[in-house]
């Protein structure tokens, strides 16, 4: 069984504060669809809730889940290898 990942984390994810980004500046934000996985967001991006409370980005890379199974909404666990997600 897989290990559960980290909340917004990604494979080869480097730790916050994003590389080349100083203070009061951040990295314009690159968006890469996985072939039958997660969206990889890299940069400096504003996530919230549905009641619209800002979700800490702790990561300079997040992955967000597209399969809609994940246990750790809205980031990728994994969970899209289990059940054969295709996108």
């Amino acid at each position: 069984m897989s290990k559960a990942a980290e909340p917004g984390s990604a494979s080869g994810s480097a730790d916050w504060p994003i590389p080349g980004a100083s203070v009061g500046h951040s990295l314009d934000p690159i968006i890469i669809a996985c072939q039958n996985g997660p969206l990889l967001v890299r940069g400096s991006v504003e996530l919230r809730t549905a009641e619209g409370e800002v979700i800490p980005q702790l990561r300079a890379t997040i992955a967000l889940c597209r399969c809609g199974v994940s246990s750790i909404k809205p980031f990728c666990d994994g969970t899209h290898k289990l059940i054969n997600f295709q996108t």
